[in-house]
């Protein structure tokens, strides 16, 4: 801060460190004056001895008032000239150095508590920027977030309206996503975006990247004639950046005219800075949900196709054990409720019942069921038995599968091991002939007799 205006006019000296009054006139040393006063008595009281011994005898009385009288009316203006007179310029500095002095102070502690206040207005805007940064960090949605941060924006900082601007694909448009007015969500319903040009705010913020502050007066007047908003007052809009590329926009207005500075600036900038770090990783969020969701949709496909195929190929597709003994069960020994149960995957028990059944799952797929059916009618099936056949309908989950793999691989190694045996008999023969008919010789044998296998080449045209 510039403080000089304020000042007094104090010198100070490098050797003894004391204000020195600068009155525009020579100061006079003590010496000099005490010389001065000195030389001044000593002289006149020459002088009246002078006149004394040229004038005729007086009374030894006379003479003293005389002298006395003389002396006084001439001493007395070289005393006040050469002592009195400095003295009470002296005091007359020494108060106005006082006066000055309490005026400088009283500005310092007036413009020191001016700063302080400002200190404290930005540390709780600085604290209600990490405020607002730390709620949104949490919000994973894309439409939650937006929401959230306009919400959150003009309630902690007192703004009559936000809005949040993302470019489009071609970047040619900026489309207003969340609003947090009444007015704004007029807006959001019937899509309002803005042109990306130095014709409105966001345009101009988003095409040249700076933020900007605008008043309803002067040139800035033309952007305010906006009938869905139209008691904003003040404007400041802020590009959303990602490293260099700009995103889109925070759009804040307020009803009061003035109601924002250059250190807004400052502050929002690094909100719109933390908004859009959130907004990407929403995004990245989302796409990487999507792309799990189609992996896990992948996934539970394949297992039931290559489950179904496993089923099919499978000796048996169950056993039953009746208390007595163990016999295989085929496809037409399911029943009914365990074919209602395969559209849900889940237990459902409502009291009694006569039969349970768990579903054996594996992936997320339905891959079989464990049927307990009563043989005395019905009856309260308790936890512990509840909790057995689950845990039973698990590990038979687990150890199905890993049959499947091993029968897969085991499958996969003896197809590998065939086409070798076929590439080594093939390879050994020198002629097409021979070729031919060791190819077709071979295949039929690893197919099986059922089946003709032939070989023949297309001839040209």
């Amino acid at each position: 801060m510039n403080f000089r205006a304020n000042e007094p006019n104090l010198k100070f000296t490098s050797q003894t460190s004391k204000p020195m009054i600068s009155s525009g006139k020579r100061a006079l040393s003590p010496i000099r004056a005490f010389a001065i006063l000195v030389g001044s008595i000593f002289g006149i009281e020459l002088l009246i001895m002078i006149v004394f011994l040229l004038s005729p005898p007086l009374p030894a009385v006379v003479e003293t008032i005389v002298d006395a009288m003389s002396l006084t009316i001439l001493v007395a203006p070289i005393l006040y000239r050469f002592a009195i007179m400095p003295l009470y310029e002296h005091i007359a500095n020494l108060r106005k150095l006082t006066e000055d002095l309490e005026q400088l102070n009283n500005t310092l502690e007036l413009r020191a508590e001016e700063r302080t206040a400002l200190v404290e207005a930005r540390a709780a805007q600085l604290q209600t920027v990490s405020s607002v940064a730390r709620k949104i960090a949490s919000v994973q949605d894309p439409d939650i977030l937006l929401r959230e941060i306009t919400e959150l924006v003009s309630i902690q900082f007192n703004f009559y309206h936000t809005g949040i601007f993302l470019l489009d694909e071609t970047g040619e448009y900026a489309i207003l996503q969340a609003a947090n007015s009444e007015e704004g969500k007029i807006m959001l319903k019937r899509q309002h975006k803005l042109r990306v040009d130095a014709n409105s705010i966001v345009g101009y913020v988003t095409s040249s990247g700076e933020a900007r502050i605008t008043l309803d007066v002067g040139t800035d007047a033309v952007f305010f004639n906006n009938p869905d908003l139209p008691h904003t007052r003040s404007e400041i809009a802020l590009p959303l950046r990602l490293a260099d590329r700009v995103i889109g926009a925070l759009d804040v207005q307020s009803l009061e005219p003035g109601a924002f500075t250059d250190e807004d600036i400052e502050t929002l900038t690094t909100l719109a800075d933390q908004i859009a770090i959130a907004i990407e990783n929403a995004r990245l969020f989302m796409e990487a949900k999507e792309a799990l969701e189609e992996s896990q949709k992948s996934l539970e496909s394949y297992v039931r196709k290559d489950w179904n195929s496993f089923a099919h190929q499978a000796k048996n597709t169950g056993y039953l054990f009746d208390g007595q003994r163990t016999i295989p069960m085929d496809a037409q020994d399911k029943r009914e409720k365990v074919k209602s149960l395969s559209k849900t995957g889940r237990l459902s028990l409502e009291g009694g019942s006569r039969d349970i059944t768990i579903p054996i799952k594996f992936r997320g797929q339905t891959i079989g069921f464990i049927d307990v059916k009563s043989k005395n009618g019905i009856r309260q099936w308790t936890q512990d038995e509840i909790s057995l056949l689950e845990a039973a309908a698990e590990r038979a989950a687990f150890a199905l599968e890993n049959a499947r793999l091993v029968e897969n691989a085991q499958r996969r190694a003896l197809r590998e091991r065939s086409i070798g045996e076929i590439s080594s008999k093939i390879s050994a023969a020198s002629d097409i002939d021979a070729i031919m008919q060791a190819a077709v010789e071979e295949l039929g044998r690893r197919i099986g007799g059922t089946a003709e296998v032939s070989l023949e080449l297309e001839a040209g045209q």
